[in-house]
């Protein structure tokens, strides 16, 4: 079997490094330096008639209610509109859903222009950055078609003991990413027990109808029998009338999510149609012919965090219930269609449908990597275009899409460039970048590591043999049997397929957390995403003491391990502890008079010495300090040290950092600082009476 069929995904877009050092700086003259600072990115890679505008208040004013392009009401602008000949100004956000909130967070600014074909959108952006109504000028860069394939599987029976198996879907045997059992028919060098403890967390926790994850990827295959019944459906259009915005969110037909490509070419508009078997065959410069087009990886995403459970076919999904119709629901938020593309503004568009429609969970499996050699920080992704995106991602964050949870979260992908730092947008430290080990519990050949990685979980590996390569190491989860592969040309005519990546570690851990709501809506506990990302990137098993020497990869191949120590985030989830992190907060024993060293990485996992960095940062209230008889907090080398003086209970919140050395942001790319908070425990003597 040929490698290619097992590419690792990669949404892979070239991104030009911006000379802009402050995203935030609206230069007031109008000088050559004041225009260049302006216009963040370059035109490569982006679509060449469009541009996105942030403006100044009053624009955004005359923009949002112009009668026409060409009449906005400032003749300035008008006279570039004809120039250029401007078809349509657009705000890229709906400010008619949650408008004060977006308003607040100057998401009214935000502009899509689409030009003729024939203009020069380079000159176009020159002329607009010039306007001192237009404070930042982003070129619309596309994403770039991956070249992946699934190698597809036909369903079959189950062979383990039913007694062994918590449900009866018949190849869940093989997902050894839920429950590992070390067998080398899967992988040559398994390890039992490398997986996210699925089995055990799913004996608290299945999944809840409450739970919305957003599915940004590819198309989801909504009729896909495995995922029909745990998709999320806007009842108001499935009930309403075709070609009607029934529901009034400003997208017709939007019944299972919305479709970032389909129309917005053309006029800039999401549309609720859904695909996921679209693409074309083109010829390259040799006259060698190739596949442009969907290949099915918004679907396998989709199956590992929800695919059906315990229905009686298939696979599994981390979050797919019991087989009582309690999994989580799946919203298809498509940002490939065929051979078309989003772009930076369709991108944000999506994430906000996301936002306002009631997801809680984003996930996704995309990102920008690096050209080699370029390192790059949390402001340069804001520089190089990512301005509307993250605004986009950020406004997401501060939504509340479930009633267990103040705040959503969003979970990025690594990358698979097997590069010393995470793709953006997910090593922007505001969210979460996941890496991906191998049955064995090692990195896989291909993970990103190191700066702006949060957290691992399973991505699967390939084993090579002489002649042959396994697939079994790869995750196992749903694809659309009608879409074509692109390694044969023929269609993969199986409802099931393995793939790898880090694009397929990434809903492992959106699963775990959508479990985590789960869990929290059925015993009416109340989180923050602080605290929720605080969980996913704490609960973990540790990798760290595996990370020396060499790793097999195959029959005479090897893979250098030394590199990832300290680098695979915190360590590998595990779902179980991510349930019981829930129910209550971690309680630390102290005595009466004796000094008690906090050390954020012994509080976290079981405190087997992880990959986190002590930030010696914390919050005590004067409360709990005077109650506690706290007259002095020391800190040194990231740990926390003080003395009680009187018996009783107080909370004290601690901060680390969740994969780098440094907290990202500014100048570097690092780690996410996160919170947890610790109850004290003082008695008056080391009595351990019950209470530890």
């Amino acid at each position: 079997m040929n490698k290619g069929r097992i590419l690792l995904f990669a949404l892979v877009a070239l991104l030009a490094a911006s000379c802009v050092k402050d995203p935030t700086a609206e230069p007031q003259s109008q000088g050559v330096q004041s225009v260049s600072k302006k216009i963040i990115n370059t035109a490569e890679n982006a679509d060449p008639s469009k541009l996105i505008l942030y403006v100044d208040e009053e624009t955004a004013d005359l923009w949002a209610n112009m009668e026409s392009v060409t009449r906005s009401g400032n003749e300035s602008l008008d006279a570039l509109a004809v120039e250029f000949g401007a078809k349509f100004v657009k705000p890229i956000f709906n400010m008619a859903i949650n408008g004060d909130q977006k308003r607040e967070m100057n998401m009214h600014r935000w502009f899509l222009v689409c030009f003729d074909s024939e203009t020069d959108v380079e000159v176009a952006a020159e002329k607009f950055a010039a306007m001192k109504e237009i404070n930042r000028v982003e070129f619309a860069t596309m994403l770039q078609r991956p070249k992946v394939t699934a190698v597809p599987v036909h369903e079959m029976p189950a062979t383990r003991a039913d007694n062994q198996m918590p449900y009866d879907d018949p190849m869940l045997e093989l997902q050894w990413h839920y429950d590992n059992q070390g067998l080398t028919s899967i992988y040559e060098t398994a390890k039992k027990g490398e997986d996210i403890n699925a089995f055990a967390a799913w004996k608290y926790a299945t999944g809840n109808r409450q739970v919305v994850v957003a599915v940004m990827d590819e198309g989801i295959k909504y009729t896909h029998e495995d995922l029909k019944d745990n998709m999320w459906v806007n009842e108001k259009e499935l009930n309403g009338q075709a070609g009607v915005d029934d529901d009034k969110n400003g997208v017709i037909d939007d019944i299972h999510g919305v479709n970032c490509v389909d129309e917005a070419a053309t006029t800039g508009r999401l549309t609720g149609n859904i695909s996921w078997d679209q693409g074309v065959w083109k010829t390259d410069q040799y006259g060698n012919k190739y596949y442009d087009g969907d290949v099915g990886h918004g679907t396998h995403v989709a199956g590992t965090v929800a695919a059906v459970n315990n229905n009686g076919i298939g696979v599994a999904g981390v979050a797919g219930g019991s087989g009582n119709g309690d999994g989580v629901r799946l919203m298809s938020i498509q940002i490939f269609d065929g051979e078309g593309n989003s772009s930076y503004a369709t991108n944000a568009a999506g994430v906000e449908y996301a936002a306002d429609n009631g997801a809680c969970i984003l996930q996704s499996s995309w990102g920008y990597p690096l050209k080699e050699g370029v390192k790059m920080s949390d402001s340069d992704y804001e520089n190089m275009g990512g301005g509307v995106e993250l605004a986009a991602i950020r406004y997401f964050v501060k939504q509340s899409g479930c009633s267990a949870m103040s705040g959503n979260v969003a979970i990025f992908a690594a990358g698979n460039e097997t590069k010393d730092t995470a793709d953006y947008p997910g090593a922007y430290n505001e969210f979460i970048a996941v890496t991906a080990y191998a049955p064995d519990g090692l990195p896989t050949t291909y993970t990103n590591y190191k700066q702006g990685c949060n957290v691992s979980a399973p991505g699967g590996d390939w084993w090579e043999f002489r002649a042959d390569v396994s697939v079994k190491g790869c995750v196992l989860s749903t694809i659309p049997a009608e879409t074509i592969d692109p390694s044969t040309g023929s269609l993969y005519n199986a409802d099931y397929g393995y793939m790898q990546g880090t694009s397929m570690a990434c809903p492992h851990v959106s699963g775990v957390a959508a479990l985590v709501l789960s869990y929290a809506v059925e015993n009416g506990i109340t989180l923050t995403n602080t605290q929720l990302y605080d969980i996913l990137t704490s609960s973990v098993r540790e990798i760290d003491s595996q990370l020396s020497g060499t790793k097999k990869t195959g029959y005479i191949s090897s893979l250098t391990l030394d590199k990832y120590k300290g680098n695979m985030g915190t360590g590998k989830l595990d779902a179980l502890m991510a349930i019981q992190s829930v129910r209550g907060t971690r309680c630390v024993p102290a005595i009466v008079g004796k000094e008690l060293t906090l050390d954020p990485a012994k509080l976290i996992g079981n405190g087997e010495g992880f990959n986190v960095k002590g930030y010696g940062e914390y919050k005590i209230s004067e409360d709990t300090k005077k109650r506690l008889g706290i007259d002095r907090i020391d800190t040194f080398g990231g740990k926390i040290y003080f003395t009680p003086k009187n018996a009783g209970i107080g909370m004290i919140t601690i901060t680390y950092i969740a994969g780098g050395n440094a907290v990202g942001g500014g100048g570097t790319t690092g780690g996410k600082l996160m919170e947890k908070e610790v109850v004290i425990v003082v008695r008056d003597t080391d009595d351990n009476g019950g209470w530890m």
